[in-house]
C-alpha cells in the first residue's frame, strides 16, 4: 500500500484583506519526496505554506498534516518551518540561536554543529547574526528549522539571493534529508528550480495551474524547458 500524503489540502478557501488568495484548492504532498511548490510573486504561495503549518486563518476546507490537523499541538516538534524572512534573533550569534531553538525543541546540542555544516555556516558560527549578509541571514534562518529534525519542512524561497553553489549545494541536501524519510515542501519562484524536485505543484493567483512530476509537467504541455511549459499551461495552450 502507498504511503499516507504527508500533507492533504481538501477545497481550501483562504480570504485576506477581503480579496480571495486560495480559492478552494486541493492538493497532497507524497511522504519522503521533495515537493516543489513554484509560481510567481503574489500567487498565493506564502499563503499556502503558512495555512499549512497552522498560523493562517483559513474561510473553509480542511488540512491534514502527518495525519493530523494542521496547527495542532502534536505537529510542533514534527514540522519545521522556514519563513521567507529570516526569524531569527539579529544580536545573538548563529550558535546562540541554534542553541536557543534547540532548547525550545527539546532537540540534542550536538545537532547545532550537524546544521551549521549542512548550511555551510561553520565558519560563522560565533558571529552576530546582525553582522552577516542577508544570504547568510536566511541560511541561519533554514538552520532553526533544521535543527530538530522534524519529519516534515516546509521551506519558503530557501534559496532565494543565494549564489549558484550554495543553492546547489542545498537542493543536494533537500534531495538526502528526502533520501532519509524526511518530507519537503519547498517553494520558489524560480522554474529552474524545478528539476531538482520529485513532484511540482504550479500555482498562479490562487488557483492549481499543474501538478505531477517535472517528466509530467513536460508532457501535459508539450515543451522541454519548464519555464516555456508553465507558460503554456497557464495560457491554456495545452487542449
Amino acid at each position: 500500500m502507498p504511503a499516507a500524503p504527508s500533507i492533504a489540502v481538501d477545497k481550501l478557501r483562504i480570504r485576506r484583506g477581503g480579496c480571495v488568495v486560495l480559492d478552494e484548492i486541493s492538493l497532497s504532498v507524497a511522504s519522503g519526496r521533495v515537493t516543489g511548490l513554484l509560481g510567481p510573486s503574489g500567487s498565493g504561495k506564502t499563503t499556502l505554506m503558512r495555512a499549512i503549518v497552522g498560523v493562517q486563518i483559513v474561510e473553509s476546507g480542511s488540512i491534514t498534516v502527518l495525519g493530523e490537523p494542521a496547527g495542532t499541538p502534536p505537529l510542533r516538534w514534527k514540522v519545521g518551518y522556514m519563513t521567507q524572512n529570516p526569524a531569527v534573533y539579529g544580536d545573538l550569534t548563529v550558535r546562540e540561536n541554534l542553541h536557543y531553538f534547540a532548547r525550545i525543541l527539546a532537540a540534542a546540542p550536538e545537532n547545532v554543529d550537524e546544521v551549521l555544516e549542512m548550511v555551510n555556516m561553520t565558519a560563522f558560527g560565533d558571529r552576530v547574526v546582525n553582522r552577516l549578509s542577508g544570504g547568510q541571514r536566511a541560511r541561519v534562518s533554514l538552520a532553526t528549522a533544521l535543527i530538530g529534525k522534524p519529519q516534515l519542512l516546509v521551506l519558503d524561497e530557501p534559496t532565494v539571493g543565494l549564489d549558484p553553489v550554495l543553492r546547489r549545494d542545498l537542493w543536494r541536501t533537500f534531495n538526502d534529508l528526502a533520501g532519509q524519510g524526511k518530507t519537503l515542501l519547498v517553494s520558489s519562484h524560480v522554474m529552474d528550480e524545478a528539476d531538482h524536485c520529485h513532484d511540482l505543484l504550479l500555482l498562479r493567483e490562487g488557483q492549481l495551474v499543474a501538478t505531477g512530476t517535472p517528466a509530467d509537467v513536460r508532457a501535459k504541455s508539450g515543451r522541454q524547458d519548464l519555464d516555456e511549459a508553465f507558460l503554456a499551461l497557464i495560457n491554456e495552450e495545452v487542449v
